[in-house]
């Protein structure tokens, strides 16, 4: 086995100049392909409709949805969520971190996004992490208390209630896969 000193660890600057979809998390390169399925599409465009409709009538304006925007997170660390929340507007790259992050699952990713996303957002603290599941039709939440995450919902139906930046969102499930 090699020695984890000899494993190559890549920086922001390299990432820029890579050809095709990649994201880097602590110097290592995770290639994004095959790019998402239709399905994959649908639920994020559903998510985001879902999202964006609610914010209207929210108080709070300046509440932002982004799709797949690059967070660079350090240095060595750059991410593509599936779709973020955030409290502010972005010009460029999310560069803060996210209120909330919401990642559609496939067989592919979820190993990345069930641990190693996890833990890189409860480190940097977003403060709700969704996972949406769309083989078991399916949507996991967790929200960060005390740095670590406790499951709020857990459920293929209903509705999972959260605020963010002082707004109240209700994401009918069933909606998010019809």
């Amino acid at each position: 086995m090699l020695p984890i000193e000899y494993i190559p660890r890549y920086t922001v600057e390299d990432y820029r100049k890579w050809k095709g979809d990649w994201e880097l998390i602590e110097g290592v390169p995770f290639a994004m392909t095959p790019s998402p399925f239709g399905k994959h599409q649908k639920i994020t465009g559903n998510l985001v409709t879902l999202l964006n409709i609610q914010r209207e009538n929210c108080l709070e304006k300046n509440i932002n949805v982004y799709v797949e925007l690059d967070w660079i997170i350090n240095d060595n660390t750059v991410v593509r969520p599936d779709v973020s929340v955030l409290c502010r507007e972005v010009d460029e790259y999310i560069k803060t971190t996210p209120e909330a992050i919401f990642e559609v699952v496939s067989k592919s990713t979820a190993l990345k996004d069930e641990k190693i996303k996890f833990e890189l957002y409860r480190e940097e603290g977003v403060k709700f992490y969704i996972l949406v599941y769309p083989d078991i039709k399916k949507v996991r939440a967790f929200r960060l208390n005390n740095r670590e995450y406790e499951k709020v919902f857990d459920d293929e139906d209903g509705i999972f209630s959260f605020n963010l930046c002082g707004c109240d969102f209700g994401l009918n499930i069933k909606k998010v896969f019809s």
